[in-house]
């Protein structure tokens, strides 16, 4: 099938990655590609940007960019250049973000400002910037925040890493609301736990028998990177264009439990 004719064609559309150097940050840029998508991916590190565009399928279509979301005027310095060679924003997937497994006796004012931060606060802010006139398409656009499952439901020692997914997830339905005038579609996407660099650093993969429990967790088994992407290209596609303000679970039945 001519993928130009399917409504699930990115064909021409400017779509920004973060978090674009490893995990499903990086397979959403690789699909993006794929679905013919010109992609701009985001990231603190550089050389494993360049490993991630040098996987997708046309790299010299695409730019990269090494920053740290936090700080916002080299944020917006950046999407004055993007614009300038590639015209203007038509998508943008908030992949990056942190997490931990952490007891409440252990949570800090530190480390909670920490979660928030990048969690959030990046991905709000580059929202704020992107969806200004001067780097938002004409024709409206599609913003997506990948958040948890954890923004929804509850587990032990998630309370930190919960709260800033759920924060984006009660967010983005009023951000839905307020950009509908100007035909931009806010959603998330909650994966359960997919099979990345970072869960494979996490506390409970470090043990066969809490592995195992995670694992029995999910109905269909523990997700891959391609589950999350694909639902991205979804969500940035004509084919959602009637959809916004939506938590989308892609979790193999975690919350079907």
């Amino acid at each position: 099938m001519d993928i130009e004719k399917t409504p699930f064609s990115l064909t021409g559309k400017n779509i920004i990655v973060t978090g674009a150097s490893s995990g499903i940050g990086r397979q959403c840029a690789i699909n993006c590609s794929q679905m013919g998508a010109n992609v701009i991916l985001l990231g603190r590190d550089k050389q494993r940007l360049d490993q991630t565009l040098n996987s997708t399928t046309t790299p010299l279509k695409h730019l990269t960019y090494s920053l740290d979301l936090l700080d916002y005027s080299k944020v917006e310095e950046v999407l004055k250049d993007i614009v300038s060679q590639k015209g203007k924003i038509h998508g943008l997937v908030n992949c990056a973000g942190i997490s931990t497994t952490l007891p409440l006796r252990a949570i800090t004012p530190r480390k909670l400002d920490e979660f928030l931060h990048t969690n959030v606060h990046g991905g709000i802010q580059l929202t704020k910037l992107v969806t200004k006139k001067a780097f938002i398409s004409e024709e409206g656009g599609c913003i997506i925040f990948i958040t948890s499952v954890m923004g929804a439901v509850g587990e032990a020692g998630k309370s930190l890493y919960s709260m800033s997914k759920g924060a984006l997830i009660a967010g983005s339905k009023s951000l839905a609301i307020e950009l509908a005038s100007k035909k931009i579609r806010v959603n998330c996407i909650s994966p359960g736990v997919v099979e990345t660099p970072m869960s494979k650093e996490a506390v409970y993969s470090q043990d066969e028998t809490s592995l195992n429990q995670i694992k029995s967790y999910h109905p269909l088994g523990l997700g891959q990177a391609e589950d999350v992407a694909n639902a991205c290209i979804y969500l940035l596609s004509e084919a959602s264009k009637w959809v916004t303000g939506i938590n989308l679970f892609v979790d193999g039945g975690y919350t079907a439990r």
